[in-house]
């Protein structure tokens, strides 16, 4: 029997009843293929052999699938079946193409859709590669042995490369359709992630989510929100990533109209992830929440944001990006209540119980606008005894009355604890 190498149209020379010899080619419609209906250029007897053969050949396809792949040895018996119902599909279909060429899309785009809608998960497009080559070797092999003659064994051949075009195809196309299905789908749970962070929604099913996208849930967490720097969500989304992948970070994001909220894991004290994430935003001010542990804490960290940027605009000058913590006092203007705990707690509380001495010196440095001199005459002390209790007063607070904005932040501060203290909130 002749090698179908030999005959094919891998050997270089004209096929019998191709175009070359004036002819012909199955399933090659440009050139003068039959019609629907019309016999093709196989015979009817052999026609029949290929339909009792199917069968067989589907099985051997699995056979010599199990042998050469280990990875298919171990799937699920669930998932083997699925692919195997794949194969039979496709064996059938090259058959019935075999008698109609002008079918020849439409059955091979169909054994795919009959597959199980979830084969791409479990069966990668590099895996299916390997599928699609062990049945078409075995195609090659075992299909030219049912030919009548060397005729038929050289379009058996042809078809066959033919017909795997297609699959491949095909192939290619539904893990293509699967893929770009997943990235929709992947995009829309991280919305709801966002989302869900910034209405404080800090359940189950919100950690099992953002770790089906690959989130770390015990990673460091901040939020940052601002202007996005387009109006092409897409656009937006691949800045960011752009930036966080190169900072080695990662980050969910989410366009809500005119606003961008992203949160980005790991550590944010120390380096520049902030200044360089804040760069993928638009113009205008962009305000970063406290770091907190993990990812059921960041519902905090959103809500310091989105308070902070409704108060920035009470700081033209404030740096970008800009920590929700230093726009306490604007945000206690503003009527955040949490802010104004947070100067109590921070700031007013431990002055007071450092003493009155204390929180005197700061009052009175205040009110004489900064000047030593002029606060120790006041105070009837020296002037060391004043720049000792400043010193202390910002070891407390972290604050240092001899700068403008922090003076800021004390005078608001006590004025507030004040005004909590006489409504008996402490």
């Amino acid at each position: 029997m002749t090698s179908p190498a030999a005959t094919g149209p891998a050997a270089g020379g004209p096929v019998a009843g191709g175009p070359a010899a004036g002819g012909p080619v199955a399933g090659d419609q440009a050139t003068g293929g039959q019609a629907a209906g019309d016999p093709g250029p196989l015979s009817p007897d052999t026609l029949r052999t290929l339909r009792r053969a199917s069968g067989g050949l589907a099985a051997a396809t699995v056979a010599e699938m199990e042998s050469r792949l280990p990875w298919f040895r171990r799937m699920p018996a669930d998932q083997r079946a699925g692919v195997q119902l794949l194969i039979q599909n496709g064996v059938a279909g090259f058959v019935s193409w075999l008698h109609d060429p002008q079918q020849a899309i439409r059955l091979t785009a169909e054994a795919f859709r009959a597959a199980p809608k979830d084969i791409s998960r479990w069966v990668s497009l590099r895996q299916t590669v390997e599928l699609v080559r062990i049945a078409l070797e075995l195609f090659e092999r075992r299909l030219p042995q049912l030919a009548r003659d060397e005729t038929e064994r050289a379009l058996l051949t042809e078809g066959v490369l033919r017909y795997g075009r297609e699959i491949a195809f095909s192939a290619a196309t539904s893990y293509a359709a699967a893929a770009e299905a997943r990235g929709a789908w992947d995009a829309r749970l991280e919305a709801l992630v966002v989302d869900g962070i910034v209405r404080g929604d800090a359940e189950e099913s919100l950690l099992s989510r953002a770790t089906a996208l690959g989130w770390d849930p015990a990673a460091e967490a901040t939020v940052l929100v601002g202007n996005p720097p387009s109006d092409d969500p897409p656009a937006v989304v691949f800045e960011v990533r752009s930036r966080a992948a190169r900072l080695g970070r990662q980050v969910l994001l989410s366009v809500q109209g005119s606003r961008l909220v992203v949160l980005l894991g790991g550590e944010t004290e120390r380096g520049d992830a902030l200044t360089r994430i804040a760069e993928a935003f638009g113009d205008g001010p962009v305000v970063a929440g406290p770091s907190v542990a993990s990812l059921a804490d960041a519902h905090r960290s959103a809500s310091d944001a989105l308070s902070g940027l409704r108060a920035v605009v009470g700081w033209p000058a404030a740096p970008r990006p800009v920590r929700s913590l230093d726009l306490l006092p604007e945000r206690a203007l503003a009527g955040d209540p949490e802010a104004e705990w947070q100067l109590v707690d921070r700031i007013a509380r431990p002055l007071e119980e450092a003493g009155g001495s204390l929180l005197a010196t700061v009052d009175t440095f205040l009110e004489v606008g900064g000047v030593l001199e002029a606060c120790a005459r006041r105070l009837f002390v020296h002037p060391n005894t004043v720049r000792y209790r400043l010193r202390r007063a910002t070891e407390l607070t972290g604050r240092n009355a001899n700068d403008p904005r922090d003076a800021l932040v004390l005078r608001v501060a006590l004025s507030v604890g004040r005004l909590a203290r006489a409504r008996g909130l402490w």
